[in-house]
C-alpha cells in the first residue's frame, strides 16, 4: 500500500501509479440496452435532440462517447452546464472585462477582440460543420487540439441541463433548432449557421435535481436509463473485466476476486435504504480495489476488515457508513 499508519518519512519520494479509470470507460466497451438504442435512433431520424435522464453513473455521458465512436465521429464536444449557464454560453465565451481593459491601456486599434474569445461546445460543431476557408477568420478562436482540415459532423454533449436556472433549457432548444448564432462582439460578422447535411448531434442529460419544463421536453426524444438488472451487471463486468486485467497484470496474478459474491453484496448495499445507492461506476472502482486487496492469504469476503475498507469505492455519505458496515459483517457471517 501506498499509504501507511506508521509515521516514517521514506530517504526518498515513493512512487506509483494510479488506477486508469479509462479502463472502464472506453467507449467500445459500453453496453446499450436494446430501449436506449431505439432512443437513439428516433433522436438521429427526427434530428432533435436526445434527453438522458437516470442515476449518477448509470452511462448517461458516456453514451455520447459511445455514440461518437460507432458513428465513426471524434469524441464529443462538450458543455458542462453552471448554475448561470445562458444559451449563449454554449456557442462561445466572451472575456468582455479583459477586452475592456486592453482597451483602456493600448490603442483601440490595437485590440482585436477575437483574441479575448473562445468557441465552446455547440458553436464549435458549428463552425466545424463548414469549410476551412469560410471561417478561416475566426480559426484563431477554436481550442488548442482541435484541427479543422474538412467539415464535419460532431457529437455535443450538453451534460446536467438542469444544474442552470429554469429558463435555460428553453433558451438552449431554440439555439439547438435553428443551430446558428450571431457574435456581436465580432463588427462585421454574419450569421454563422451549421450546413444541414452536417448537423451536429445533441446529447443532453439531467441528474432530474429540478422539473424541466414541458415545452422543452415536447421538443426532445427522452429515454431514462434504468439501473442494470444483475444479468446486464454481470454482462458489463465480464466486458470490462478484460482492460482492468491488463492494467493490473502484475498484481492479477496472485488476485482471485468471487465476482459472483461482488455482485451479490454490491445488490444487497443498493437494496438497503441508502441516502445514495452506489452506481455501476463506482461498482467498477470497487472491483479493481477489490483486486488490489485480494493476496494468497487475505480476501475481502473472507475478511471483514478487508470488505469495510473497501467501501470507500461505495458510500459516499456519512449517514449511510454504519448502515453498511452493518450489512458487510451480515453478508460475511451468512456466508460462512
Amino acid at each position: 500500500m501506498f499509504y501507511k499508519t506508521e509515521n516514517q518519512r521514506p530517504a526518498e519520494p515513493l512512487t506509483f501509479q494510479p488506477l486508469c479509470l479509462a479502463t472502464h470507460t472506453r467507449p467500445e466497451d459500453y453496453l446499450p440496452s436494446e430501449e436506449l438504442v431505439q432512443a437513439v435512433n428516433v433522436a438521429l431520424m427526427l434530428g432533435q435532440p436526445l434527453l438522458l435522464t437516470g442515476d449518477a453513473g448509470t452511462g448517461k455521458t458516456q453514451l455520447a462517447y459511445h455514440l461518437a465512436w460507432q458513428l465513426g465521429l471524434k469524441d464529443p464536444l462538450k458543455f458542462e452546464t453552471k448554475s448561470d449557464s445562458k444559451a449563449k454560453d454554449l456557442f462561445y465565451w466572451f472575456d468582455a472585462l479583459s477586452f475592456f481593459h486592453a482597451g483602456q491601456t493600448r490603442q483601440a486599434v490595437n485590440v482585436n477582440a477575437l483574441d479575448f474569445l473562445k468557441f465552446n461546445a455547440l458553436g464549435l460543431a458549428i463552425l466545424l460543420t463548414k469549410q476551412a476557408d469560410e471561417i478561416k477568420d475566426l480559426i484563431p478562436a477554436i481550442p488548442d487540439g482541435i484541427k479543422h482540415d474538412t467539415p464535419r459532423r460532431s457529437v455535443v454533449l450538453i451534460d446536467e441541463v438542469d444544474k442552470a436556472a429554469r429558463d435555460f433549457p428553453n433558451d438552449i432548444l431554440n439555439e439547438i433548432e435553428q443551430l446558428y448564432f450571431n457574435i456581436p462582439e465580432l463588427l462585421g460578422v454574419q450569421k454563422i449557421k451549421a450546413e444541414p447535411t452536417l448537423s451536429p448531434i445533441v446529447i443532453l442529460t439531467s441528474n432530474s435535481e429540478k422539473h424541466l419544463p414541458e415545452a422543452f421536453l415536447r421538443r426532445c426524444v427522452y429515454h431514462h436509463i434504468e439501473f442494470p438488472s444483475r444479468e446486464k451487471l454481470q454482462a458489463i463486468m465480464e466486458k470490462r473485466l478484460p482492460a482492468m486485467r491488463e492494467q493490473l497484470a502484475a498484481h492479477y496474478q496472485q488476485s482471485r476476486v468471487d465476482l459472483e459474491k461482488a455482485i451479490d453484496f454490491f445488490l444487497e448495499l443498493r437494496a438497503l435504504n441508502l441516502g445514495k445507492p452506489p452506481a455501476t461506476a463506482e461498482f467498477l472502482n470497487w472491483l479493481m480495489v477489490l483486486y488490489f486487496l485480494v493476496s494468497d492469504d487475505k480476501n475481502p469476503f473472507q475478511n471483514k476488515d478487508l470488505l469495510i475498507n473497501s467501501l470507500s469505492c461505495l458510500i459516499k455519505r456519512h449517514d449511510d457508513l454504519e448502515i453498511a458496515k452493518d450489512k458487510a459483517t451480515k453478508f460475511l457471517n451468512s456466508r460462512t
